[in-house]
């Protein structure tokens, strides 16, 4: 049955009438400011332009690969890559920029799948290489093509992506909907296992090699068409090991729904046929979760995609801020067992707490029937508080309210559900159906625990052990800063009450010195002796980046001599990455960091023609002026050095 929004709840205690009178017009009631900023604070979001689908993240080298898809043509054109971030607590990201580039074969844009590390060598690209298996249309034609199945790799870390030709390795077979791969390792069975959307089904392969998949049997669900599936055993907390299966399904809440079970390495068996929910609100979608290194068998993290395809184009930030794109918190997710069955419960990672700022402890705060403000204004902060109550009809918070009262977030307990109503301030929904969130909350219970993060466009409630969580956007004006706390029917007491504020942790956009593609160098490169007059050389060398490179061996093979530098730039991040190849000579094949003249950073080749990853710390030459200058003095053998993919980041 549908219910009266909590706004309608408030206004039935006589003793709130007066103090929300002007909430019946909230639509109407004009923005109190301009924006300043809408970006989150400590929140990830993209840098840029457009992001959708987080990607699961990989541990290569003591951090986390988070890849998502990115479209650097938005608005103007549809088609996403691969860009990356790496942290190594899963609350600050650094940004790479993009790993697999659209365009770069016949297939044009990435969709979502998965990267794997395949420690073991079993695709033949390397020991500890980075596999994608990812969606893409089979040779589109007008933009349009059958979704099919292909496999990237990397060879430097997972930070740069080449495909495996153009030709599926899971081809379509005649469906209608056929994408986003997810793929682990059955350590059991010794091979790969791809979990993937057929409509309304999922659709389970098996592989040795990630190149050649059999089909071995559909799990079908009737919650219309679902993407993004996710499947992993994890051990409960009364000791016993479960699979879940879970898929960004639709229908309402239309976030990441799951099911408990058992998987024999070819089928899922559910324990029941109607599944749960991670997140209860509207903005939980394209869900991935992953093994918690610390314990591994016991946890695992999660995060989403913060917005939905139902009004993914409303939003502010584009015009504000130019991006549009943002995810939830990292969670930290575990199953326990209840009277009623296995369910996930989910928590703000506790890495989150290392970024606090400032932590206000506002004590205990009694509410008799009515609203209290509290002494705090803000718009990202963490809100902490133990609720209790002998009888009363309606519990909460009233968020990023405004200073007349008429603009606000509501997030409480009513009877039996918790809910997450946006309608009075920031609602993306046009429609008015997605504006308030339900969550089943035990009538007899007169406590709970809510812990509540907001952010400058973002609302995560989690009630209790986090069994029940509601994440929204909610595009409230910067100018609403207030919190008021509200009980009707009866008096509630607000105990342990403290907010925690959190450093900016948005990301610094990483930014490519030179890709080296093109017929010529980038504007401002100069050249010397042989090298005069040329550009990249278009050819084939094992991981670099798109079609061309720069080659020394391009200027007339091994005798050729000169040098190829940069124009003047600054070192504004703390790393700079390239990709090198080609003779080992120091000295006479290098490549030089100059900084006033001198060098300051130096590298050569290793005697092969693979590119292979080089990293160097800048973070101590920060704000001064500096050129990259490759310098080809030697004339035998190996007596040219290959470099690609020149990159500022953090």
């Amino acid at each position: 049955m549908r219910s009266t929004t909590s706004v309608l709840r408030l206004l039935s205690a006589a003793v709130l009438v007066a103090a929300t009178a002007a909430a019946v017009g909230l639509s109407d009631a004009p923005p109190a400011s301009a924006a300043t900023t809408y970006r989150a604070q400590y929140h990830f979001t993209v840098p840029d332009h457009w992001k959708n689908d987080p990607q699961r993240p990989v541990y290569v080298n003591g951090k986390f690969n988070y890849y998502y898809l990115y479209n650097a043509d938005y608005p103007t054109e549809v088609g996403t890559a691969w860009r990356l971030a790496t942290t190594t607590d899963g609350v600050a990201f650094a940004d790479q920029g993009i790993a697999a580039p659209k365009k770069t074969n016949a297939n044009y844009d990435l969709w979502s799948g998965s990267a794997v590390v395949d420690t073991a060598n079993t695709a033949g690209f390397g020991a500890g290489a980075v596999v994608q298996l990812v969606t893409q249309m089979d040779h589109p034609v007008n933009a349009s093509g059958p979704q099919a199945q292909f496999l990237w790799y990397s060879i430097d870390g997972g930070r740069t992506f080449r495909p495996y030709g153009d030709t599926p390795v899971i081809p379509n077979g005649g469906r209608r909907d056929f994408r986003d791969p997810k793929v682990i390792w059955d350590a059991a069975r010794g091979r790969w296992v791809a979990a993937i959307t057929e409509g309304d089904r999922i659709g389970f392969f098996t592989s040795p090699d990630l190149k050649t998949w059999t089909w071995q049997s559909d799990f079908v669900s009737t919650y219309g068409t679902l993407e993004c599936p996710d499947l992993y055993p994890i051990r409960a907390d009364d000791g016993t090991t479960h699979w879940v299966l879970g898929v960004s399904a639709g229908g309402v809440p239309g976030t990441y729904a799951y099911w408990t079970g058992a998987f024999d390495g070819a089928a899922f068996t559910a324990d029941a046929a109607t599944p749960q929910w991670l997140d209860h609100g509207f903005d939980w979608y394209a869900g991935v979760t992953w093994e918690d290194p610390a314990a591994p068998a016991d946890r695992r993290f999660g995060l989403a995609w913060m917005n939905n395809w139902a009004y993914a184009d409303t939003t502010p930030t584009r015009a504000s801020d130019g991006f549009n794109g943002t995810d939830s918190i990292v969670r930290q997710i575990t199953l326990k067992h209840y009277a009623d069955g296995y369910a996930l419960a989910s928590q703000p990672t506790p890495a989150l707490a290392s970024h606090a700022s400032a932590v206000t402890n506002l004590g205990t705060i009694q509410v008799n029937d009515g609203l209290v403000p509290l002494a705090y204004h803000g718009t990202a902060y963490q809100l902490d508080t133990d609720v209790s109550w002998t009888q009363l009809d309606n519990i909460g918070l009233q968020l990023r309210t405004s200073a007349d009262g008429t603009r606000h977030a509501d997030a409480g307990i009513y009877h039996d559900y918790s809910y997450l109503n946006r309608r009075q301030t920031g609602e993306p929904d046009t429609t008015g159906t997605r504006g308030e969130s339900h969550a089943p909350w035990n009538p007899a219970k007169t406590s709970a625990h809510l812990r509540i993060l907001v952010d400058r466009t973002t609302i995560e409630m989690f009630v209790d052990d986090g069994r029940y969580v509601h994440s929204s956007e909610v595009f409230a004006d910067p100018a609403d800063t207030g919190i008021n706390l509200y009980a009707t029917g009866g008096s509630a007491t607000f105990a342990n009450t403290t907010i925690t504020e959190f450093a900016d942790l948005s990301q610094r956009p990483a930014h490519v010195v030179s890709g080296f593609e093109g017929g010529s160098y980038d504007p401002g490169w100069t050249t010397t002796g042989s090298f005069t007059g040329t550009g990249p050389s278009f050819e084939y060398l094992p991981g670099m980046v798109g079609n061309a490179v720069l080659d020394t061996f391009a200027g007339g093979g091994d005798p050729a001599t000169g040098t190829i530098t940069s124009p003047p730039f600054t070192l504004d991040r703390n790393h700079l990455h390239f990709l090198l190849a080609g003779g080992n000579h120091p000295g006479q094949t290098s490549i030089n960091l100059l900084v006033n003249g001198q060098v300051v950073r130096t590298a050569t080749g290793d005697d092969t023609g693979v590119l292979k990853p080089i990293d160097w710390d800048v973070g101590a030459l920060q704000g001064q002026r500096a050129e990259v200058q490759v310098i080809d003095q030697a004339t035998g053998a190996w007596g040219h050095l290959m470099a690609d993919q020149l990159l500022l980041s953090d």
